[in-house]
């Protein structure tokens, strides 16, 4: 079978042979019939072949399509992924150690405080969720149209006579005046820390009337409010004697707050137990629950409040006779279960005493520290100085929340990430929020006499860097600083910056506190700070350069204004100061370069004290602070004065804009003078220096002592700054010289001049900081800054007590012309500088 089997297929095999051996024959020799027919079996085997290739080559083409039709989708999705990415790095935290340990009930001492400087006097806690206590009071007889209203938010609207702290040590007490036509009230707190949700303190209010022919009826409120979130509850407590509320929150655990009359008549009291759609409505909620009330027993009305519902806000009011006063005590329990002590904080004579020690405790305190006593001064330029110290300290706040920022990778402007700021404030009643370039002025005061909440404050400030070294310059954060706040100025851009001014405080940290650094966890604050110094730096070198080395630009300038005479740079902080008159990517700035070589210089410093490498920046500091290039950069050879560069032309004007002709079909347009003014080019602008305008930029190599002290310039310079036609007056250096073609000159038709010759306080501290040092320093000059010095610093002193003993506030600026304060006011940020300035202590 095998065999058979086997022999078949030897037989076939040999057939299969001679048919291959006949095809390749006749392949060779061509077959007229296959011709003929068409379907030899050569061309099958060819199309068969052809076939195989064809689908070969579709296999391949459709991989390949496939492989680009993955790379574009990979791309793609790399693309969005990285747009993705670049939109949030805006509001991304700078990720490296936490820069804030002792906060909130990690520190008690400082846990309340008066930290809503927005309020005429308001207490809370360093919680992000705050239970709110505070002050409003009102005339019942001036309370209608055209009256004074109900008092709450410091506003200038108020034309107070006088309000601020007269002593205040940023810690556990503070005394306040008030004046408000006829009524004086004084406003004080003592602070008991202790236990576990910070300890005690106890508030009062008096009220007394300067006007002595006829009694004054005041209404006084006192009010708890929970924020939004704050969770808990409380509610009022009533009595025949006292009254006040109970409640529970997880930041204070179980408290009680206990109102008593200690002095002078009621006349009525009321309450109001309700609901607040916001912190940033309670006068409104007070103002909707006002009631008329009759008292039969003295025949008579009162305006009363009313209400009951489960509240979130509670005020308690008492209409008095004056004088009056008011202690409002609060006592923490601890936990819910138990009860308020019997022995909670002093009232009456026993909180005098206590309040009276801590007076005094203040002024040994700031004599210690400031020597103005020992210098010569009078009791009353103390009392002055004191008051400018202690409205420092009374305006620093404790805000929770998020800013809005944008990028030019976000259309629109997104929420950055919800954090705390504890910081000062320029000015209660304008300003009541943080400026990241005031806070560097602010902290020059404030690390003289408590070096730890100077420091507190950087870290929190730092705590609010992107991860692109970015920190917004302004912070609104919280639904009462964002009330005060106008639209346009909410959203904060990532490619603005702002003065580095913070680095001003930490030098003078570095050179006065010496040993001090190593006490308290100070060296260990700054080396967790270092990491974002050397972000901040390098954000500020890449971000604001110039178009060449060693030169920097301002960016935030509008260049196709046509409402502004000169396009404000309010990211310099020295908003409307005369720049190019075309801002472009040519300008170079003088100020930013001195301000990135004194940064430089700093963080060599604390990275020498850190035991860091400080080579680059050094390097950088000795690069930027050579004069030749300097000079090669920013010195004018026709006036030899320091000065911008940029597209620039003098010959700009603001004028009204011609009426079109009209015909039929137009809509008539609006009279001529209610068309607002448009800049006009007189002549083309042309590459240049900024040098027929001379002023503050000009004097930043001198401000932060760039200049070596046997530089020419600096001599020319002195020359210049004693110049009455330029920028010296009577009363301190004012912002630009009286032969600027901008001097005094409007922005628009609605914007007075702000940087445009007034006077301020920030800069001639720097100015006399200065002279002091060029006048130390041995060199031909050194006479000529020491006369400046010693003449400058008695104008500016004397003028701001002046005005102080005249007004009752510092002010913002003053007038090159008069002195009189003018801008904001209280402004307590940068003029309180004038206490170091009469302690000489730069």
């Amino acid at each position: 079978m095998y065999l058979k089997i086997a022999q078949a297929n030897k037989g076939h095999g040999k057939a299969r042979q001679r048919k291959a051996s006949s095809q390749a024959h006749q392949s060779k020799t061509g077959d007229s019939s296959n011709v003929r027919n068409g379907n030899s079996s050569s061309s099958s085997t060819q199309a068969a072949a052809r076939q195989i290739n064809g689908q070969a080559k579709k296999r391949v083409l459709l991989s390949r399509w496939r492989i680009i039709f993955g790379c574009c989708c990979l791309s793609i999705a790399c693309y969005f992924g990285y747009v993705g990415y670049l939109e949030t790095r805006v509001n991304t935290p700078f990720d490296d150690h936490k820069m804030v340990l002792r906060s909130g009930l990690n520190d008690p001492e400082r846990y309340w405080g008066s930290y809503r400087p927005g309020t005429y006097f308001g207490m809370k806690t360093r919680d992000p969720h705050s239970l709110v206590m505070g002050l409003m009071w009102y005339s019942p007889s001036r309370l209608g149209p055209g009256g004074d209203g109900i008092r709450h938010w410091c506003e200038l609207n108020d034309r107070m006579d006088q309000y601020g702290w007269i002593q205040h040590d940023g810690r556990t007490f503070g005394v306040q005046e008030i004046y408000d036509g006829p009524l004086k009230l004084e406003t004080s707190f003592v602070k008991f820390p202790g236990g576990q949700f910070g300890g005690d303190w106890t508030a009062r209010v008096s009220v007394s009337s300067e006007t002595a022919h006829r009694e004054e009826e005041v209404s006084i409120i006192w009010y708890t409010a929970l924020d939004e979130k704050t969770g808990g509850w409380i509610s009022p407590i009533l009595s025949d004697t006292v009254s006040g509320i109970r409640g529970e929150t997880p930041g204070l655990g179980d408290f009680s707050l206990t109102l008593y009359n200690t002095n002078g008549t009621v006349l009525d009291e009321s309450y109001v137990s309700t609901v607040a759609q916001s912190l940033q409505y309670l006068r409104e909620a007070i103002t909707s629950n006002l009631r008329i009330s009759h008292n039969h027993e003295q025949q008579r009305k009162f305006i009363s409040l009313a209400g009951e519902v489960e509240p979130n806000f509670i005020a308690h009011q008492v209409t008095v006779k004056l004088p009056f006063t008011l202690d409002i005590v609060y006592h923490s329990v601890g936990s819910p279960d138990q009860n308020p002590s019997e022995n909670g904080p002093p009232i009456g004579e026993a909180f005098g005493d206590v309040l009276n020690a801590k007076r005094r405790e203040f002024s040994e305190k700031f004599e210690n520290t400031f020597h103005l006593q020992e210098k010569g001064y009078s009791i009353k330029e103390i009392r002055f100085a004191e008051a400018a110290l202690s409205n420092m300290l009374g305006g620093i706040g404790y805000f929770y929340g998020a800013s809005r920022v944008q990028s030019v990778h976000t259309k629109e402007p997104v929420p950055y990430w919800k954090a705390p700021l504890y910081t000062a404030v320029p000015s209660r009643s304008f300003f009541p929020r943080g400026f990241l370039w005031d806070e560097g002025f602010h902290g020059l005061l404030i690390s003289t006499w408590d070096i730890d909440i100077s420091i507190d404050i950087i870290a929190h400030w730092f705590s609010l860097m992107n991860v692109e070294g970015w920190i917004p310059r302004e912070q609104i954060l919280g639904v009462e600083a964002l009330a005060k706040v106008p639209e346009e100025f909410v959203t904060q851009r990532n490619t603005d910056a702002n003065p580095p001014t913070i680095l001003l405080l930490l030098n003078r940290i570095l050179t006065k506190s010496g040993e001090n650094l190593k006490a308290k966890g100070r060296l260990a604050t700054l080396d967790r700070l270092f990491p974002r110094l050397q972000a901040w730096f390098t954000w500020f070198n890449t971000t604001q350069r110039g178009d060449s080395p060693g030169t920097y630009r301002w960016r935030g300038r509008v260049e196709n204004s046509v409402r502004e005479l000169n396009p404000k740079t309010l990211t310099s902080g020295l908003d409307d100061y005369p720049r190019a008159s075309h801002p472009n990517d040519k300008e170079r700035h003088v100020d930013l370069r001195c301000w990135i070589a004194f940064a430089a210089k700093v963080l060599g410093d604390l990275a020498r004290l850190l035991g860091r490498d400080d080579s680059k920046y050094l390097e950088t500091y000795y690069y930027l602070s050579d004069n030749a290039l300097l000079n090669e950069n920013h010195l004018s050879p026709y006036t030899e004065t320091y000065s911008d560069w940029g597209l620039h032309t003098d010959s700009v004007v603001l004028k009204r804009p011609p009426l079109k002709p009209v015909s039929p079909q137009t809509k008539p347009q609006r009279p001529p003078q209610t068309q607002e003014m448009v800049r006009v080019t007189l002549k083309a602008p042309e590459l240049r220096y900024v040098d027929s305008t001379f002023g503050y930029v000009s004097l930043f190599p001198l401000l932060l002592e760039i200049l070596t002290a046997d530089s020419p310039y600096l001599g020319k310079l002195l020359k210049d700054m004693r110049d009455p036609n330029g920028i010296w007056s009577d009363y301190g250096l004012r912002s630009l010289s009286k032969t600027s073609p901008l001097y005094m000159k409007k922005n628009t038709e609605h914007d007075p001049p702000y940087w445009r010759g007034q006077i301020w306080m920030n800069i001639n501290y720097l100015a006399l900081k200065a002279l002091h040092h060029y006048g130390s320093q041995p060199g031909a000059h050194s006479e000529l800054a020491r006369s400046i010095y010693t003449e400058l610093r008695h104008n500016v002193v004397s003028n701001v007590i002046r005005q102080y003993q005249r007004s009752g506030y510092l002010y913002e600026q003053y007038s090159d012309k008069t002195g009189e304060g003018s801008g904001c006011y209280p402004f307590t940020g940068w003029s309180a500088l004038t206490v170091l300035i009469m302690a000489e202590q730069y």
